[in-house]
């Protein structure tokens, strides 16, 4: 795998300039920062993943940033995401995978696009089987083969791949047809007062089956309640992110409380 990465990150410096996104150089004009917030393992009552959630560069909300994005300065801003998302993980010595978000549309080649974060792991240090790239469900996608395209380059390259808020749009089933992800993140609506509502107990039922028929780990997003996470503690769920386990902390990976694994 080593000697296949080696290689293709030489073959994709040679191919940059084929590449339109590639070749438009202009500087973005804002600063980024990031907020992490911990995936946890129940199982073992440790950090599995950390998700970087943008910011801006002292901390101001997604919104201010997302806010100032557009057709023109797309695919600077998810390459810059990327790039400062791994140097920050690294400098903070996250020994835990790192969960990236990822902008489908602003992807044009997926095999050069990825350039930038082979380049930004090997400066940093950061191991790139450690990195996930996730994608949310809903996600303004014209062509889900074009998804499915950037999702399989993405994991011959070694990375995991990862749906967000699976269950809150129409397509989430459609595209498991045609890949599978190494992860789904179950929607937070789906999840709230789970442990009391019988109609989310079904529905989440039926996805939990057909993930583990497919080999798909289920991450149970939102998390606010010891009720939710007991629910999917007794049906097998051991990877949780949500408040109940830490709020995301700007530029630092929140310390988890024991407590939080109590039964």
């Amino acid at each position: 795998m080593d000697s296949f990465r080696i290689h293709s990150q030489e073959e994709l410096a040679g191919q940059a300039q084929q590449c339109a996104g590639c070749g438009n150089e202009t500087p973005l004009p804002l600063e980024i920062g990031f907020a992490f917030q911990p995936i946890v393992d129940v199982s073992s009552k440790s950090v599995y993943a950390c998700e970087a959630l943008v910011r801006g560069a002292k901390g101001e909300s997604a919104y201010s940033v997302l806010s100032q994005i557009d057709d023109g300065n797309r695919y600077r801003f998810d390459q810059h995401c990327r790039q400062v998302a791994i140097a920050n993980a690294a400098a903070l010595g996250l020994d835990a995978f790192l969960s990236i978000n990822f902008l489908p549309n602003a992807v044009y080649r997926p095999e050069v696009c990825i350039r930038t974060t082979l380049e930004a792991a090997q400066k940093n240090g950061f191991p790139l089987e450690r990195i996930i790239f996730e994608t949310v469900e809903g996600e303004h996608i014209g062509d889900r083969a074009r998804l499915v395209e950037i999702f399989k380059a993405y994991k011959k390259f070694g990375f995991l791949t990862a749906i967000d808020d699976f269950g809150a749009g129409y397509s989430g089933l459609a595209l498991l047809v045609d890949f599978q992800p190494d992860i789904v993140k179950l929607d937070m609506a789906l999840l709230r007062g789970i442990d009391t509502d019988t109609v989310r107990q079904r529905i989440v039922r039926g996805v939990l089956s057909i993930c583990d028929d497919l080999g798909i780990r289920v991450v149970a997003e939102g998390i606010e309640t010891k009720g939710e996470r007991d629910f999917f503690i007794a049906y097998g769920v051991s990877l949780m992110q949500g408040y109940f386990f830490a709020k995301p902390a700007f530029a630092a990976i929140p310390k988890l409380d024991p407590e939080v694994f109590a039964a």
